[in-house]
């Protein structure tokens, strides 16, 4: 089960593999969901997709992934500090990710 589907209840197959552009251009990038519409947690989807998009990430079914405003939160456990690394790099490599909290994230 991915990221998306695990934590959204959304499938990787129901939305577009790049998220168009925003159906109204004045929706701050944080706040852009997956179809280009308003969504308070667009950032944190779009983040969970690009995990699932990304086949070295699907080990960390025990890392969930929360926004606060641009902040992308990510809480949960992994294996290690590589793929944690690599996770951070994903989310911040998302538009409108201007910072990403691993704080809650136990390594081991």
């Amino acid at each position: 089960m991915g990221f998306l589907n695990r934590i959204f209840g959304k499938k990787k197959e129901e939305v577009p593999a790049t998220p168009p552009a925003p159906s109204d251009p004045g929706i701050p990038p944080a706040k852009v969901g997956l179809n280009g519409e308003f969504d308070e947690s667009g950032l944190a989807k779009r983040v969970a997709l690009a995990f699932d998009n990304d086949a070295e990430l699907e080990p960390l079914d025990n890392l969930w992934v929360a926004q606060l405003s641009s902040k992308v939160v990510l809480k949960g456990k992994v294996p290690n500090q590589q793929l944690l690394d690599k996770a951070v790099r994903v989310a911040s490599g998302v538009n409108g990710a201007t910072e990403v909290d691993t704080s809650q994230v136990t390594v081991g």
